[in-house]
């Protein structure tokens, strides 16, 4: 039985993920995927017609991935304390699910070869700070963190945790709880960013 075009596109954004997290994203090739699939790369490229287009709906896939999380994220809780840990705990459950994102960001596909790529990651970072600053700043107004922080600056210092405790966990044997180590530091951050109590 022949699989419908968007379950085989599906198939093959899966594949493009678990090769680049097996064998490093610069190293993935249409050959290499059509391999893994079992098709030929002209069954390949009537899906995708180019590396690029492949390369771009990866991208579209995390994207939609962590747009959820977001989501579900921020409607779980009441408080600007408890939506900013179930953001970078849901960012942490979204970097496990998908091994391959750290090492996507600081590809060579990424930064030198494919500007939509980078493009839409970029706009992936910048979404995820923007919802941090916006909890940052609620929690400035209710007088739970700092107020002498730029909002911005604060979120970039929460994404920076989520980014090095993601490379840490994706360079080394991944021999420690993800979710369970960031959200540990973030429990640490969380206190230099807390208002002194008078």
């Amino acid at each position: 039985m022949r699989k419908s075009a968007e379950r085989r596109k599906a198939e093959i954004v899966t594949v493009v993920l678990a090769l680049a997290d097996r064998i490093g994203p610069d190293r993935v090739t249409t050959g290499a995927v059509a391999t893994a699939i079992g098709v030929t790369q002209a069954a390949l490229f009537r899906h995708f017609p180019t590396k690029a287009a492949l390369w771009q709906a990866v991208a579209e896939h995390v994207a939609e991935g962590l747009a959820a999380a977001w989501e579900d994220a921020l409607s779980r809780g009441d408080g600007p304390i408890v939506r900013l840990r179930a953001l970078i705990a849901a960012q942490f459950a979204q970097i496990a699910a998908t091994p391959a994102l750290p090492m996507l960001l600081f590809s060579r596909e990424l930064n030198v070869t494919n500007a939509e790529l980078r493009a839409t990651f970029h706009g992936l970072l910048t979404a995820f700070r923007g919802l941090l600053a916006r909890e940052v700043g609620a929690g400035q107004e209710a007088g739970i963190l700092r107020g002498d922080i730029e909002t911005v600056d604060a979120a970039v210092l929460l994404t920076s945790l989520v980014q090095g405790v993601a490379i840490r966990w994706a360079l080394g044997a991944r021999d420690f709880d993800l979710q369970g180590e960031g959200l540990r530091l973030f429990e640490v951050q969380l206190r230099l960013l807390a208002a002194e109590r008078e």
